[in-house]
């Protein structure tokens, strides 16, 4: 009996190193991958990886420059908001099938 214990625990430690593997290797295809977020009929853009850091903010000159400035600032708040969204759905979708896994782990 003892030796069929170890030899499950044996197991689940497989299967765990296998998830944190595939897990790693999702993380780091969430760095590569991008999302963007929009605000103002594309006065303001915002471009984030799919982990979730900023890597660009553009803003369309020809539809700011009437703007007050506490317009222009809602509207990169709400593209900021509207990427951070889209790169959790992006986190969610890949990392979904490998947090399933974990359901079974108590």
């Amino acid at each position: 009996m003892m030796k069929n214990m170890m030899g499950g625990n044996a197991g689940m430690l497989k299967q765990l190193k296998e998830m944190q593997d595939q897990l790693k290797k999702a993380q780091k295809e969430l760095e590569k991958e991008t999302v963007t977020g929009a605000a103002g009929g594309g006065a303001v853009e915002v471009v984030m990886t799919g982990a979730q850091k900023c890597t660009r903010i553009t803003l369309d000159a020809e539809k700011i420059k009437d703007m007050k400035t506490e317009n222009l600032q809602a509207l990169v708040m709400m593209a900021v908001n509207d990427a951070l969204d889209n790169s959790r759905k992006l986190m969610a979708k890949k990392l979904g099938p490998l947090s399933g896994g974990l359901g079974g782990l108590r």
